[in-house]
């Protein structure tokens, strides 16, 4: 593998901008240093460009196998490392549903043929599989997904009995989607006798409400609490979840942790006007104050991680009425432009983007030398022009579906390199492919 020098950046690391030089070898940052004056295969010269860690997406869905018409693990991966994401943990709920060990290994073996990003996948839990979901190996699979609301067929587990032999017997990580299925038909129910298929999407936060979501929240916290489970809940999109989480532990010593997407932060519920079904997911963005709440609660550590739910859909699909539109957005190549403009409007700090998009997954799911710049680890290092503007279009989009909520959207900063374990993936708007990304190994269960 050839070596790499980066000239002059300003490094971010651990709360702190530093400027200097990194040398990459063998795949693994081999030295940081003011300056560094030894040779190269490869020299960047990175003056006025931040470097920072990969960014460790921690919920994405890549539909392959079985829709690979609208995403794969080919094409997803391409879009990350462009959008300075280089680590994705893929969810279940593909076709196959990864349930068993047999299925489960089948996309780790797909992911390291395609994948030009580092990968890993969920095992998932369904209503009769607790004795595969409990052969799962915690250093080498980030976790168990549970579908808590939300799913269909065998993946929508929301019955008491089942659950409670998950969280009493699953010694690693679990991570929940929280919405409350009984109360979700219900609203729905309510408005299909009164609209038929022709609901307002801007009903979508109604029916798939505050109080669904914080029933199905408060119930996991409630097992967590009394199995001692390692608990991490999925993009938490209301005000009242967030007096379940606290912020008087360091991350690494959380038992029960939250998560936070981009477009919770990002869109409100004013927007179902313009975006329609674009804007369509599970669980729904809400009203304006709750993305205020959130971003508050980022702030003070209890959110803890940004992530994005990458979940595409074809156009065609997402043109139709209310319930036939299927929710989801594409998200994971524009996750750090989002958060740029953020820091821009003095919102957030550029420190602190950092600690919840490279650092804090890493903690939190304790993954094996990654999530840091600092010699040793894994050269997963993105390069960023925060001068840069530009604006989001179909003929810079690598989703396979090839739109996005943020279409016509400026923003300024953009990803000018990035380095996939030591193999430099994107670099001035090209890519290379000769070498694909590493499977993510984890420290396991104490």
């Amino acid at each position: 593998m050839k070596s790499i020098m980066i000239k002059n950046a300003r490094i971010i690391n651990r709360g702190q901008i530093n400027s200097g030089d990194i040398l990459v070898k063998n795949g693994r940052i081999a030295n940081i240093a003011p300056t560094i004056n030894l040779p190269a295969d490869h020299e960047i010269n990175a003056e006025g460009l931040f470097a920072m860690p990969g960014i460790i997406d921690d919920q994405v869905h890549f539909r392959d196998p079985g829709l690979t018409h609208k995403a794969d693990l080919y094409t997803e991966p391409r879009a990350a490392v462009a959008g300075g994401v280089t680590s994705f943990m893929e969810m279940p709920n593909t076709k196959p549903a990864a349930l068993t060990q047999e299925l489960l290994q089948q996309k780790y073996d797909t992911a390291a043929q395609k994948s030009l990003a580092n990968y890993s996948f969920f095992m998932g839990a369904g209503n009769d599989n607790l004795a595969e979901v409990l052969k799962t190996d915690s250093e080498k699979v980030c976790g168990v997904k549970i579908f808590m609301g939300s799913s269909t067929g065998n993946m929508l587990v929301d019955n008491r009995q089942t659950l409670e032999h998950l969280f009493s017997r699953v010694p690693m990580l679990i991570a929940t989607h929280c919405e409350d299925e009984t109360t979700i038909r219900k609203n729905a129910a309510d408005y299909k006798e009164k609209f038929g298929e022709d609901v307002p999407v801007k009903m979508h936060p109604i029916i798939r409400s505050v109080e669904g979501c914080l029933k199905s929240s408060s119930f996991a916290v409630e097992l967590a609490k009394k199995y001692n489970t390692r608990l991490h809940i999925l993009h938490i999109s209301t005000a009242e979840e967030l007096a379940l989480f606290n912020n008087d532990l360091p991350l690494k010593d959380k038992r029960i942790t939250s998560e936070v997407c981009v477009h919770h932060l990002w869109f409100d519920a004013d927007q179902y006007e313009t975006l329609g079904t674009k804007i369509k997911c599970n669980p729904a963005i809400k009203a304006p104050h709750h993305k205020a709440a959130l971003f508050e609660a980022l702030l003070d550590d209890r959110l803890d991680i940004i992530a994005t739910d990458h979940a595409p859909h074809t156009m065609e699909e997402k043109a139709g009425t209310y319930f036939k539109a299927p929710s989801g957005l594409p998200l994971v190549q524009h996750s750090i432009n989002v958060m740029l403009a953020f820091h821009q409007m003095g919102k957030i700090s550029m420190e602190r983007i950092v600690e919840k998009m490279c650092h804090a997954p890493a903690e939190c799911f304790r993954l094996k030398d990654r999530g840091y710049l600092e010699e040793g680890a894994w050269a997963d290092i993105v390069l960023l022009d925060p001068e840069a503007n530009w604006t989001v279009a179909k003929e810079n989009i690598f989703f396979k579906c090839v739109w996005s909520p943020l279409e016509g959207q400026q923003f300024k900063g953009q990803v000018k390199s990035t380095i996939v374990s030591g193999h430099l993936a994107w670099h001035e708007g090209q890519f290379n492919e000769n070498k694909k990304g590493e499977r993510l190994l984890f420290q396991g269960v104490e």
